[in-house]
C-alpha cells in the first residue's frame, strides 16, 4: 500500500495561495479517481480539486478557512502500491516514469490523520431494515440510505447544509442515500414529506442553542471588502423620490409586444440607460478613486456592477460598456450575468471591472437604502420598492407610482452638489422616459 500526497497546484494568475472553504472528504472515505476532493478560493474565483488517482484518505491539512500556500499538501491518500507518489507543485517537476519521488514531508500540525482501515466499515442498519446478513437491504423503489447515531457529524454539501438550517432540520436526524451517508436535496425532501421533525423544529419549545458560524470562504470575502469599504471610504447618502409612472406603463407596453427571442424587461435596464445619458456630464462619478496613489481615473466607458444575490452572498458580475447597448441588449446581458453568477459558472474576467454599481433588492426594495460603495468605485446606485400612492399634482390629488431612487458617493471625490445634481439628471430622463432615446435633452 503506497501514500499518494496531493499538493495545493498553481492556479494560474501569480495566485500564491488560496483558501480552503469545502472538503468533500474526510479521513477514511475511500476515493474514486476525478472525485471532488476539496474547494478553494482565491481572489478571482472558487476552484473545486478532484483527486487524480482513487484509494482511501489517510490524511486532510487544513481546516475550513485556512489558507493553503500553492504547492503544500492538501490531502493524502492511500493507494495501491509500495511507492510513495505526490502531484508536483509549483515549481517542481512531476515525478519520473518509475513514479519515485523523496521521502513525503511531515505533516503539519493542523493534519487530520487516521491509520488505513483494513477494509470498510459497514454503517449501521437503518431503522426497520433488517441487520441480518452480509448487506442491508431497502424496500423495492426506494434508495438505499445510511443511518447515523446522534453525535456522528452528517455528510452534506455547504447547499443542503445552509437550506436545513435555513428550514430548522437537524441534519442528524436526516438518512442520508448517497456514498458514506452524504445527505442530498433529494434526502431533505423526503425526510421534510414524511412529516418527520428535528428536535429544533418543535413549536412552543425553548431553544438555549448557540451556533457558531465560522465566517469563510465568500462570506468571509464580502465582510472584508465591506470592511475596508466603510474604514476608507466617507459615504455621502442622497435619496431622491422620483414618480415613474410613465416609465412603469411603457416598461409594460414593450414587455407586451416585445419579440419572443427578447427577454422581459425589468426597471434595471431603464435606469442603466438614464446613468449611461447622464455620466458623461458628471465624468467625477464614473471614476475609481486609487486613495493610495493619490489619483483618481475617469473613465469614459460605463462598466456596470451589478449586484447580484447568490446562495452565497453577494456577488457583483460587471455589464460592460453599457453606452454600447440598447434596452433589450442591456435586459439580455443582466439575466446571463446573473444566471451565470448564481450557478457558480462567472468568469473571474465577469467578476471584475465596474466603474459604478447598481444595487436592487426587487420586490423586497424597502423605501430606503443606504448602500455601501463597492470600493475603488465611487458611486453606487439602488432603486427601491415602486408603491401606488396619492401624489398632489396640480392642486389635484392622483394616485401616482412612486420610487425612491437611493444613493452613495464618496465624498472625497464627489461634492454633495454634485451628486444631488447627477440623481436630479437622472430622475428627470426616468420621469420622461422619452428623453432617454432622443439624441438631444
Amino acid at each position: 500500500m503506497g501514500e499518494y500526497v496531493f499538493k495545493l497546484p498553481d492556479v494560474g494568475e501569480g495566485t500564491a495561495e488560496a483558501e480552503i472553504v469545502a472538503w468533500h472528504v474526510a479521513v477514511g472515505d475511500h476515493i474514486e479517481e476525478d472525485q471532488p476532493l476539496v474547494d478553494v478560493m482565491t481572489d478571482k474565483a472558487t476552484v473545486e480539486m478532484t483527486t487524480p488517482v482513487g484509494g482511501v484518505v489517510i490524511a486532510v491539512h487544513g481546516e475550513l478557512g485556512d489558507m493553503a500556500a500553492v504547492g503544500s499538501p492538501l490531502a493524502v491518500i492511500a493507494v495501491d502500491g509500495d511507492e510513495h507518489r505526490s502531484s508536483p507543485a509549483l515549481g517542481e517537476a512531476p515525478p519520473d516514469s518509475s513514479g519515485q519521488e523523496p521521502a513525503r514531508e511531515q505533516a503539519p500540525a493542523n493534519t487530520r490523520a487516521a491509520p488505513i482501515p483494513a477494509q470498510p466499515q459497514a454503517p449501521p442498519p437503518l431503522g426497520g431494515l433488517s441487520p441480518k446478513g452480509d448487506e442491508t437491504r431497502a424496500a423495492p423503489g426506494v434508495a438505499a440510505v445510511v443511518a447515523r447515531v446522534r453525535t456522528e457529524k452528517p455528510l452534506a454539501a455547504p447547499s443542503v447544509r445552509r437550506r436545513a438550517h435555513e428550514l430548522g432540520v437537524g441534519l442528524q436526524y436526516v438518512p442520508g442515500s448517497g456514498p458514506e451517508g452524504r445527505i442530498s436535496n433529494e434526502d431533505l425532501d423526503t425526510f421534510l414529506t414524511s412529516g418527520a421533525r428535528s428536535e429544533s423544529s418543535r413549536s412552543l419549545a425553548r431553544r438555549e442553542s448557540i451556533v457558531e458560524i465560522k465566517v469563510i470562504g465568500l462570506r468571509r470575502k464580502i465582510a472584508e471588502k465591506m470592511q475596508d469599504a466603510k474604514r476608507r471610504i466617507p459615504h455621502f447618502a442622497y435619496v431622491e423620490e422620483i414618480d415613474v409612472t410613465e416609465l412603469e406603463a411603457l416598461r409594460v407596453h414593450l414587455n407586451a409586444n416585445k419579440r419572443d427571442d427578447r427577454p422581459r424587461l425589468t426597471i434595471l435596464p431603464f435606469l442603466i440607460a438614464a446613468l449611461v445619458r447622464a455620466l458623461p456630464r458628471y465624468p467625477q462619478i464614473n471614476a475609481l478613486y486609487d486613495d493610495q496613489a493619490g489619483i483618481v481615473r475617469r473613465h469614459g466607458a460605463v462598466h456596470v456592477g451589478i449586484a447580484t444575490q447568490t446562495a452565497g452572498g453577494l456577488i457583483v458580475p460587471v455589464l460592460r460598456h453599457a453606452e454600447a447597448l440598447d434596452l433589450w441588449d442591456c435586459a439580455a446581458e443582466i439575466g446571463r450575468l446573473a444566471t451565470a453568477t448564481r450557478e457558480g459558472k462567472a468568469t473571474a474576467d465577469a467578476l471584475r471591472g465596474s466603474t459604478i454599481t447598481v444595487t436592487s433588492l426587487g420586490p423586497l426594495g424597502g423605501v430606503v437604502t443606504t448602500p455601501v460603495i463597492n470600493h475603488p468605485e465611487v458611486a453606487i446606485i439602488g432603486p427601491n420598492k415602486i408603491i401606488e400612492r396619492p401624489v398632489v399634482i396640480g392642486g389635484q390629488v392622483v394616485v401616482r407610482k412612486m420610487m425612491n431612487l437611493s444613493s452613495s458617493f464618496d465624498h472625497r471625490v464627489v461634492d454633495g452638489y454634485d451628486a444631488a445634481s447627477f440623481i436630479q439628471a437622472v430622475k428627470a430622463l426616468l420621469e420622461y422616459p422619452a428623453t432617454l432615446f432622443m439624441d438631444a435633452v
